[in-house]
């Protein structure tokens, strides 16, 4: 056999060797970066709320000395850093499990769990990044409660569903802008679940709102709240398994309460959390609104550890999750921050 010969052998050997290693790789979509660690302690149950390219973290139980917080934390997301903003003021009592979300150019904490009263919180609190400064705003209209969903949406933000010593399905909207005694007004229609500790995302200026728990079962019910519509409320297909030939077979992992939700490139991303009999989620879907269906197939696991109650920043175009902890009674709490790039690839 010849040289020519021999280099065109060697070159077909080669060339389908690459192709069976190419063949047997796996990959999944999506990949964890670390991001700067939380620069406060660690902690979990803390609110937050995202303003341009900045997240906010507020409050929080700290594990080690089992205490509630009230400090507040800037995240820069394009730089990557942590400052540490002022704290809510003396009037404001320590808290976690509070309801985070921001209009316009300010953000709003309310309500939450007062450990050393044993009691639950209805104050709202406004933050204004420009200036430093916080602002007592009318209580919360539904009353006092723990883990409600909070979401803003134009000119308004809307809180509701929640806990206190009852589950809750109640909404509110809240302006900021009128004046003190009418900032809040209920808002009618909702047809879901009873629930504490759901996940919500807004997608132009659609809020979709699904999870969480009621009666120690987890919530598999899912909505859409569009404010332009004469009838706002709308249920979506559920999120657990089903017949439909259109659904995954594994919709059930979709179901899990105190997650992480945001969105980016409008689509809706919910991860971590726990299932109502405490089996935490490290996996995370992917929702479209324009089919109405959920993508979880070969996406990949969090790299960091599995968590509950931890915060999340939404941009639109970034995810970003930061503590957290286990949720259990010896719970481990977390100070580490992280990112989603859901178009990498990792390998299996």
């Amino acid at each position: 056999m010849n040289k020519k010969m021999n280099r065109l052998l060697w070159m077909l050997v080669a060339l389908l060797s690459l192709a069976a290693c190419t063949e047997d790789t796996e990959y999944t979509a999506g990949v964890w970066y670390r991001r700067s660690d939380f620069d406060g302690v660690a902690r979990m149950d803390a609110a937050g709320f995202t303003i341009g390219n900045k997240g906010y973290l507020c409050g929080g139980y700290r594990g080690s000395k089992k205490e509630r917080l009230k400090d507040l934390w800037e995240y820069h997301i394009d730089n990557d850093w942590w400052t540490q903003c002022e704290d809510m003021p003396d009037e404001a009592i320590a808290r976690n499990a509070a309801t985070g979300f921001a209009v316009g150019t300010k953000g709003y904490i309310v309500g939450g769990y007062d450990k050393d009263a044993n009691d639950y919180l209805d104050d709202c609190w406004e933050y204004d990044p420009a200036t430093g400064n916080w602002k007592q705003m009318d209580p919360f209209g539904g009353g006092a409660r723990m883990y409600a969903l909070g979401f803003g949406i134009g000119n308004y933000g809307y809180v509701g569903t929640g806990y206190n010593d009852n589950y809750l399905k109640d909404f509110y909207q809240f302006d900021p802008s009128a004046a003190s005694g009418s900032q809040w007004t209920i808002i009618n229609g909702f047809g879901g679940q009873k629930r504490q500790g759901g996940m919500v995302f807004v997608i132009d200026d659609i809020a979709y709102i699904c999870g969480g728990e009621n009666n120690n079962a987890d919530v598999y019910d899912f909505w859409c709240f569009d404010p332009s519509q004469s009838t706002p409320w709308k249920q979506l297909r559920d999120i657990k398994d089903s017949s439909d030939d259109d659904y995954d077979d594994d919709y059930t992992s979709i179901v899990r309460c105190y997650g992480c939700a945001f969105v980016i490139d409008g689509k809706g991303y919910i991860a971590l959390g726990q299932t109502s009999s405490s089996s935490l989620r490290s996996n995370y879907w992917i929702y479209d609104p324009a089919t109405d269906l959920w993508d979880g197939e070969d996406l990949t696991d969090f790299e960091g550890s599995s968590r509950v109650k931890a915060v999340c920043f939404s941009t639109g175009k970034r995810g970003i999750v930061a503590t957290g902890g286990t949720g259990t009674s010896s719970s481990s709490f977390y100070d580490d921050t992280w990112e989603l790039k859901p178009y990498e690839y990792e390998e299996k």
